[in-house]
């Protein structure tokens, strides 16, 4: 078995893509992935060999990020959605085409309530079967269906509205 650090470098494009979906800003996401990242070292005792290590992660990253939501409400901060320049200086029409449909998506995730974005992160994005999933968020796997369906169907109706 490798070493659990050499595991955690290789979640670290999973664990920054949830980041973002939790946090809508590029640099909370890295911060986040980082306080995770610190937490699950310095806990490192309390993972169970055998079991998934993305899963635990995860779960540590959804309790960073309650932590840190209600920390910023209790300083008043304010949440600043990403700016839309990110992507400036590339050429292409496919890639533009393909950025916007992707912007669309990352959008459209981002209003959806945070129960449904957490659930459709998890099983849409990065394919955590329901009941990870469920273990993750820490409710019944029937709770997460029913958050991923809501969630589903309000991404298929915006997108659907969306002009391109």
């Amino acid at each position: 078995m490798t070493d659990i650090r050499g595991q955690i470098v290789a979640l670290l494009p999973r664990l920054r893509r949830l980041a973002r979906v939790l946090t809508r800003d590029t640099a909370d996401a890295d911060d986040l992935v980082q306080l995770t990242v610190e937490r699950a070292l310095v806990r490192k005792g309390q993972w169970q060999p055998g079991t998934r290590l993305d899963s635990w992660m995860f779960r540590i990253m959804k309790n960073a990020w309650i932590d840190e939501s209600r920390a910023r409400k209790r300083r008043g901060a304010v949440f600043v959605p990403e700016e839309d320049g990110a992507q400036a200086g590339e050429d292409g029409a496919g890639a533009m085409e393909a950025r916007l449909g992707a912007r669309d998506v990352e959008r459209a995730i981002a209003r959806l309530p945070e129960d449904q974005r957490l659930a459709v992160a998890l099983v849409l994005v990065e394919g955590l079967s329901y009941r990870e999933a469920a273990e993750v968020l820490e409710v019944p796997q029937g709770t997460l269906t029913s958050r991923l369906f809501r969630g589903r169907a309000a991404l298929m109706t915006e997108l659907q509205e969306t002009p391109r």
